[in-house]
């Protein structure tokens, strides 16, 4: 599928991904709507299929365990999915944010559809911000998405975005993050989980704590090598090099990133530091890891194998300063 630029909007800077309708700031939910490419609903129809058919004719029979999901606006087809799922409409996800942004200080950045509407969601800066040694500056968002073909639950993640590089990554403390998500067999209920968010939203600061410790930690490049073997190439700390790299490609690119080709890498907080390692392999994962087109690479960062990598590296580089 190409790149569906007119199915996203922005504010602020143009985002890592490249793409979308740039807004101004403060606009209503509706303009959201509009520009983001969310104006349409989700509607169901039962399964029919045909039997018995002779020449052009045919029985038309129904299913009726099943489902098949379809956009209001263009009558394409989605998903079949159970009739027991319980769908999350575009307009749902930006609702979220309405009292978020109206009273808490909230700020919607970016929102979207990926793969002909199949997933959306929306990412909104949380007000939070740290900054680490070199004017190296993190903010905090809420990244709130959903699909329509069973693939991702309804979750809303806090995340951060380190400004020099747009680099993402989820929130974990203790190899958990804490998002929250609430399967399609569940009905959402914003409220309940905005109580949740309110507690892992809380966990900003013993995040960022964790952050800096990573910023002072001094590495030496054997460690970094053993590392990066270890997030990208499944090694074991230490254990000995396998005669044939997998992952080579991705192994030289973040080295490179590492050692000073990353955006933010020379800085203090970067520079021969856990910091910088982690930095390397978000982004990594977030500019420079294969990907089909910029919708493949969102979709891959933040819900895929991307963002299960991203998750790995946290993992792996906060034992650096358990």
């Amino acid at each position: 599928m190409a790149h569906l630029v007119e199915q996203m909007a922005y504010v602020g800077a143009t985002p890592w991904h490249g793409l979308g309708n740039q807004l101004s700031p403060k606009q209503p939910l509706e303009v959201w709507q509009q520009e983001a490419g969310m104006n349409w609903q989700i509607q169901e129809s039962p399964v029919r299929y045909m039997a018995d058919a002779v020449g052009h004719l045919g029985t038309i029979h129904s299913f009726p365990e099943q489902k098949v999901l379809y956009r209001s606006d263009s009558k394409e087809a989605l998903s079949v999915v159970s009739q027991r799922y319980q769908v999350v409409q575009p307009r749902e996800v930006l609702e979220f944010y309405r009292d978020l942004t109206e009273r808490s200080g909230y700020e919607l950045e970016t929102a979207g559809v990926l793969k002909g509407g199949k997933k959306f969601w929306a990412l909104a800066r949380t007000g939070q911000s740290a900054e680490l040694k070199g004017n190296d500056l993190v903010n905090g968002y809420l990244l709130l998405a959903t699909s329509c073909d069973g693939t991702l639950a309804t979750t809303a993640t806090p995340t951060t975005v380190r400004v020099v590089c747009n680099n993402t990554l989820s929130i974990s403390l203790n190899g958990a993050t804490h998002a929250i998500k609430v399967p399609h067999s569940t009905r959402f209920d914003p409220q309940a989980v905005k109580k949740q968010l309110g507690i892992a939203v809380s966990q900003w600061d013993e995040f960022m704590y964790r952050m800096r410790a990573l910023a002072e930690r001094k590495v030496q490049w054997p460690e970094a090598m053993s590392y990066f073997m270890s997030v990208l190439c499944d090694t074991s700390p230490g254990g000995s090099l396998p005669e044939r790299l997998p992952n080579k490609r991705a192994l030289r690119k973040v080295q490179e990133l590492y050692e000073g080709r990353g955006r933010g890498s020379q800085l203090a907080s970067a520079c021969g530091t856990a910091w910088g390692l982690l930095n390397a392999v978000t982004e990594y994962v977030d500019h420079e890891r294969r990907a089909r087109n910029n919708e493949y690479r969102i979709d891959s960062a933040w819900f895929g194998q991307g963002a299960a990598l991203k998750q790995r590296a946290l993992k792996s580089v906060l034992q650096m300063v358990s």
